[in-house]
């Protein structure tokens, strides 16, 4: 599995927008073949800051994701409102805490 963050800093202005265009998609995003998990987070710090975090079955399975018409018009929507460059990782669980 595959855990994908994204951290995303708008411009204060523009959160309102961003969090349409995230509402309008977020299920599509989320029953895209291979995502089996989707969360938006705020943070408490800076409101105009979100993180979305997500899991993907496979490597393959994000790659066509962000290759995808759904990512391409909803990531053209999105990246205008930033403040400041997006930061992404993707990610592998190597252990979990008991």
């Amino acid at each position: 599995m595959i855990i994908r963050i994204v951290r995303m800093t708008f411009h204060p202005d523009k959160v309102s927008e961003f969090l349409t265009i995230f509402n309008n998609s977020k299920s599509k995003i989320r029953y895209f073949e291979g995502c089996q998990h989707l969360e938006l987070w705020q943070s408490t710090e800076m409101p105009n800051a979100f993180t979305t975090y997500s899991h993907w079955q496979t490597a393959a399975d994000l790659e066509n994701y962000r290759r995808s018409e759904l990512f391409k018009t909803t990531w053209a929507k999105t990246r205008v409102l930033f403040a400041e460059k997006p930061i992404a990782s993707s990610n592998e669980i190597i252990t979990v805490a008991d």
